[in-house]
């Protein structure tokens, strides 16, 4: 009976030996992703998640930029996902971003209505969501910050308008069907052109804001329309492809772009492109990570942010 005991006792001190040991290891191979609080809570410093569309667009990257330089000066993190405009891999992103529990998310959606279940998503986790430039048409958003699409589109129409005397015939290249970006610019500059005497729109198709498609669209376009006088672009990349076609047959047509990017601007100095309208998005980047430290901090907000816009030519 003795020696049973005393086995007994052996066998309980060596297992507790195991289990402290056990637990021990296990909090020396802990690590922050595996940490149940927000991301960045062990130190006290906010972490805000940014979903881009695409960071092959200048535009965007510049945007990226701006809430960089904002984040930076804010003591935040900045955690980026680059979607590379594909909408599953956007949504991808964004439950990564989840996932790290960041305090605040900001998503510039690749299209308005898909990614309505990742900003769903974020709700039921919890986390504050805010569209950037592109809106979502669903689920709970804090706030929307962007330019005044609608009025940017109806500012080159009438721009258009104006330099060709009241006559001629344009060409339309749309973005991404299923941006709040592309049907807005669109809005906005039929308002200004259509039922116009003298004016028509003779064709608008979609270059997905690619520069490339842009070349090529318009080429085909000339081919079958080679009357056209005017071109206006959903985005500066657009209007620098068909810029391209349009030199390359020769011809003098009067191109608008829309976001002001460097090469834009410069194309238009040089007085190969009649106009582009500014987004200012570095601006729209630091006014996003702005709001998103607001709201981290339980701060009021308002619903719709405008940046202002501007009509760069030339002169």
């Amino acid at each position: 009976m003795k020696k049973v005991l005393k086995m007994a006792l052996t066998s309980s001190l060596v297992l507790a030996m195991l289990a402290g040991c056990s637990t021990s290891s296990n909090l020396e191979n802990n690590t922050p992703e595996q940490s149940t609080g927000n991301a960045g809570e062990g130190d006290g410093k906010l972490t805000i998640g940014l979903a881009v569309s695409t960071l092959n667009n200048p535009f965007f990257v510049t945007l990226r930029d701006g809430a960089q330089k904002a984040a930076d000066e804010a003591g935040v993190e900045l955690l980026v996902v680059d979607a590379q405009d594909d909408t599953a891999k956007q949504i991808s992103g964004v439950e990564d971003l989840i996932q790290k529990k960041v305090d605040v998310l900001l998503i510039n959606p690749t299209d308005s209505a898909a990614i309505v279940t990742a900003v769903e998503a974020a709700n039921q986790a919890n986390i504050p969501v805010i569209t950037v430039d592109r809106a979502s048409e669903g689920g709970q958003v804090v706030s929307h910050i962007a330019s005044d699409n609608i009025a940017g589109g109806k500012m080159a129409g009438e721009f258009i308008l104006e330099k060709l005397g009241g006559a001629g015939n344009i060409v339309e290249l749309q973005g991404i069907a299923g941006t709040s970006a592309a049907r807005d610019r669109g809005q906005g500059f039929h308002e200004a052109v259509d039922n116009k005497d003298g004016v028509a729109v003779v064709a608008s198709q979609p270059a997905d804001f690619d520069r490339a498609k842009g070349m090529n669209v318009m080429e085909n376009i000339l081919q079958s329309t080679p009357d056209v006088q005017a071109v206006f672009a959903h985005n500066d990349e657009m209007a620098l492809g068909a810029l391209q076609a349009i030199e390359a047959q020769g011809k003098d047509i009067l191109v608008v772009g829309f976001d002001a990017t460097d090469d834009a601007v410069k194309a238009v100095n040089d007085g190969k492109m009649a106009a582009t309208v500014a987004q200012k998005p570095d601006l729209i980047g630091e006014t996003a990570l702005q709001t998103a430290v607001k709201v981290a901090n339980g701060e009021q907000v308002e619903a719709n942010i405008p940046v202002e816009l501007e009509l760069v030519t030339k002169q």
